[in-house]
Formats: structure tokens, sequence, C-alpha cells
């Protein structure tokens, strides 16, 4: 049975040491996540560079808003994927099939609406965050697009997840070299070339994730026809256990962004210089993210296929495993930007920059670098919530450190100076790793997802 046979040799996760088997399907994960990040550095270098801080302000002013977009495509993907997982690790192909297309179907269609809604509606929303006037309609021009490119992106972050889920984490990594290095071309040409500003990088980002997207699909049908059992197209009994995990995932993801583009506004009233500035070191701050992130997914995951084939008794020695990596990742991040944040903000401003934004990027870097150890933790114990299928605990802890970090930005900036926007950062980090640790703590997280199917 060849589907049989190609299902087992990717068992790994819940057969291997946990962590050998978590740092094998976390790398993938973070390098092909890096160079994602890559290409979005790549549209504010060369932006920046060779159309003006003006030019730069305002792709971080768009940002703001298109973080909310990526964040529910990744929330709803981490969350259908804990299904996927499941069904996989208890090696019930059939139902898996169907839980995969169900999830596609759905998200093709959330990701439509949500492009129409953003047409709509991007301008009420810039001016409602007080984005400079001098880059208001650049900033527009760059939504507009990538509005319109929304469906390819959900698909593209929806279809990574499901090769995740299946433990495939080297095929997404693939697509994401190719996407990242294409789309970097494409910004060279669009923008340094043929000079067609923010619009030409937001052009670029659309034709590289569209192809990629596409591609992803045929190599996911191919893969499901491999596996033994057949699964329906779409399987309405899927969406009720799916949504238990999904929603608060989304909820998650998405309030996080609505804060930071909360925050954004703050920043936005210091004027476009700050903006620039801010913008650079958000660009390297989600960069830095990444290995945390990564290693989040993969305790994620991790959690959910040994659920699924009854092996909980792995899922501690796991969550230390992970916490190994974080040491290690949040080590190399630290030394990197506090001896390089000048030359790393250096490759996003021209060399006449103003003083204002060269300094506003360069200290928020240097502040933020001791303190990636935070956002692994919390990355970690929130993973193991996640795959647990324990959402509440997991969703308090998030909503916490949003509010934590609004609030202080909200009030402390305004009075006190800019740098309130990033001393907020690892305090609200903080408050969510306790709080998903202590539930992790109680072992309640055991019998929470009990209620979905495996």
């Amino acid at each position: 049975m060849e589907g049989g046979t190609d299902a087992v040799r990717d068992d790994y996760l819940t057969t291997e040491p946990p962590l050998r088997a978590l740092a094998a399907f976390a790398a993938p994960m973070i390098l092909g996540n890096l160079f994602q990040q890559t290409y979005t550095m790549a549209d504010s270098a060369i932006v920046g560079r060779f159309v003006g801080e003006q030019a730069l302000g305002a792709v971080g002013a768009s940002m703001a808003l298109t973080n909310i977009f990526i964040c529910v495509a990744i929330g709803g993907g981490n969350g259908a994927s804990v299904i996927v997982s499941r069904y996989f690790g208890g090696k019930n192909y059939g139902r898996m099939k169907a839980a995969v297309s169900t999830a596609l179907g759905a998200f093709l269609l959330l990701s439509a609406a949500l492009a129409a809604f953003g047409l709509a509606m991007d301008r009420r929303i810039l001016l409602a965050l007080n984005t400079p006037a001098d880059v208001m309609d650049m900033a527009v021009t760059y939504l507009d697009i990538y509005f319109l490119g929304l469906p390819f992106l959900f698909m593209y972050n929806i279809l990574s997840s499901m090769f995740n889920a299946l433990g495939r984490s080297r095929i997404p990594l693939g697509f994401l070299i190719f996407s990242s290095v294409f789309n970097v071309v494409l910004d060279w040409v669009m923008v340094a070339r043929l000079h067609m500003g923010v619009a030409g990088a937001a052009w670029a980002t659309l034709t590289a994730q569209g192809i990629s997207a596409l591609l992803s699909f045929a190599v996911l049908v191919r893969q499901l026809r491999r596996m033994e059992g057949a699964g329906r197209r779409f399987a309405p009994e899927e969406l009720p256990p799916m949504a238990r995990i999904a929603l608060p995932s989304i909820l998650q993801q998405s309030t996080v962004s609505i804060g930071m583009m909360l925050v954004q506004s703050v920043v936005n009233s210091f004027g476009s210089q700050a903006l620039a500035g801010f913008s650079a070191a958000m660009r390297i701050e989600n960069m830095c993210v990444v290995p945390m992130s990564g290693i989040g997914n993969a305790v994620a995951t991790y959690t959910a296929q040994n659920t699924g084939a009854g092996r909980q008794d792995r899922v501690d020695p796991g969550f230390r495993a992970a916490l190994k990596l974080v040491a290690v990742c949040a080590a190399a991040i630290c030394l990197i930007l506090e001896l390089l944040d000048r030359q790393i903000i250096g490759l996003f401003l021209a060399e006449d920059s103003s003083a204002v934004a060269l300094a506003t990027g360069q200290d928020y870097l240097a502040f933020l670098g001791w303190f990636f150890a935070i956002i692994g933790l919390k990355m970690a114990a929130d993973g193991l919530l996640r795959g647990a299928g324990d959402m509440p605990a997991f969703t308090l802890a998030n909503l916490l450190n949003l509010c934590i970090r609004v609030s202080m930005a909200k009030l402390l900036a305004p009075r006190f100076g800019i740098a309130w926007v990033w001393y907020a950062v690892p305090v609200g980090w903080a408050v969510n790793f306790l709080i998903s640790y202590a539930r992790y703590r109680t072992g309640r997280w055991r019998t929470a997802g009990k209620k979905d199917p495996a």
C-alpha cells in the first residue's frame, strides 16, 4: 500500500526522541518562514532605498492593516491543522482528506469576503489610524493591490499548514524559498528598474504568492491521492471541531494584529520619520520572531499528533525539548541585534535618511534584543495548549498580552515618548507566558480536546 507506507515514513513526531523530532520538524518551517520574511523585508528595503523615506512609511502604515488579514489566514490554518494532525496521527486518512478539503473551501470563501471588505474600507481605516497625509495615497495604492491577491495569500498559508499537519514541513519550505527569491527579483525589476513605486512592490508580492499557491495546491492534491482512504470534497460535520480550534486561534492572531494596528496609530502621531524607523524595526522584529513561532507551531503539531496516536506521555518531554530550542535561538538573536542594530536598520534607510528615523529603529532593536527568550517561552506554551485543544486559557493569555501592549502604548507613549511603545512589548509577552505556563502545570489540557474527534 503506497499510501500507507508513505504515511508511516512521516510518523516521526510520534516515534522519534522529542528533541530530534521537534528540531527536524521545526527547522524547515523556520527556514521557510525566514525566507517569507525576507521578501517582506525586501519590499521595505528596496522601496526605502529606491523610492524614499515616505514610501517606506507608506508600506509600514499598510503593514499594520495587512498583518490582520495575514494573521486570520495563519490562525485559521493553525486551527485546522490540529484536527488534520489528529486524524493523521490516528491513521484515519479518509476523514483527514475530508478535513483538508473542507478547510480549503471554507477559507477560500472567507478570503474573498475579506478582500471585498478591504477594498471598500482601506482608506477609511488608514484615516482612522492617523496615517500621515504625505504617505496616504501611496498606502492606499499598496493596499488595493494587496487585497486583490488576498485569496492567493490565504491559500498559500492554509496549504502550508496542511503540509505541516501531515509532518511534511519540507514541502512548504521549497515553495517559500521559490516564492521569496522570485518576489525579491520582481521587487528589484518593478521598483528599482521600472520605477513602479509601492505599486511595484505590491504586484511583486501578489505574483509570487499567487504562483506558489497554485503550485502548492497541485502538490497537496498529488500527496493526498497517494494515501489510502476516500474523503469527501466538503464535509460539514468537520467544521464544528475545526472551528473550536480555529476560531480562538484566529481571534488571538487577529486581535494581536488589531492591537498592533492601534499601536501603529500611536507611532503615526509622531510623524512620517519616526514611522519609517519604526516600520524598519518591525520588519526585523518579525524576522526574529520566526524561530520562536516555528517552535511553537512544531509543539502544536507534535502535541496534536501524539494525542491522536494515544501517546500523551510524549508531550511533557516534547515541551521541555522545545524550551532548549528556544534558549539557543534567543541567545543568537540577542547577540546579533546588540552588535549589529545600526547596520541592520541602515539596510532599510537611504544614506540621507533623517536622524529621527535611524534613532527610532535602532533604539527599538537594541532594547528588544534582550527579550526574545520570553516570546519563545510564550510560543512554546501556547503551542502545547493549542495542540491539545485547550483554547480558553490560550485565548485569555493572548488577549491580556494585547491589552497590556495597547494600553501602555496609548497611555504612556504620548506623555513620555515613543520608546514606551516598545517598553510594553516584553511586559505583554511575560504575562502571556505566565498564564499559559500556569495552565500547562495544572495538567487540565490533557482532557481539553476529548470532545473533538481523533
